[in-house]
């Protein structure tokens, strides 16, 4: 179907040009919601009798748009959600979720703006895109954690899913309390892998030997 685009449409076009797009697209979606008109001739004539008004109104928001993003823009809200030890979410981070996010935090965005493409499903900060206006796009983080204090770790850089990986994987050994009798310097037996036992104590006989000598 050909349409008439009235605003700017992502890989389509810009407000005035006349695309090619499948029927369903248009009857679905860019129709009802007013962001094209089927481009007949009588719809071509009340355009351009009408595109200079479009285009200043298409102006005015952009510029209304530009100024609240600004002020959005770069905003990081924490999500505390319960996880797996792998850093897999219980559930998901949804557009609901960004939008009750940004709400605390004073900012007022209709959850069609907010464009995921699929929900968030682990830990960590993620880039999150909000579309202001189709001309206007800012990207906020959404600093998903267990609690607030790994929250603020990751809000500093730190690799909170990363740790918890070494975590996993460190031997229980080096994990457990040193033994408060051993010598300084002494490595626990418990520690020792097979072989390694052996190899020490016949250097300590070598040493004795050769201060003997």
């Amino acid at each position: 179907m050909d349409i008439i685009l009235l605003q700017r449409i992502e890989k389509l076009g810009t407000i005035g040009d006349v695309v090619t797009v499948k029927d369903g697209y248009a009857r679905n979606y860019l129709l009802p919601n007013k962001k094209a008109l089927r481009a007949n001739e009588a719809n071509k004539k009340v355009f351009e009798a009408n595109r200079e008004r479009l285009e200043k109104e298409n102006a005015e928001r952009r510029t209304e748009a530009e100024t609240a993003g600004e002020k959005v823009a770069g905003t990081e809200i924490v999500l505390i959600r319960a996880s797996s030890n792998s850093g897999q979410l219980y559930g998901s981070v949804n557009v609901r979720d960004i939008v009750a996010g940004l709400e605390e935090k004073g900012h007022e965005i209709d959850k069609k703006q907010v464009i995921m493409g699929n929900p968030i499903k682990t830990l960590g900060m993620h880039d999150v895109r909000i579309d202001l206006h189709p001309e206007v796009s800012v990207t906020i983080k959404a600093n998903v954690a267990r609690s607030d204090d790994e929250a603020e770790l990751q809000a500093q850089g730190v690799d909170v899913m990363a740790q918890m990986f070494e975590e996993d994987n460190v031997p229980a050994s080096f994990t457990e309390e040193r033994d408060p009798n051993a010598e300084p310097g002494e490595i626990p037996a418990e520690m020792l892998e097979d072989g390694v036992e052996a190899e020490t104590i016949e250097g300590e006989e070598t040493s004795e030997e050769t201060t003997e000598g």
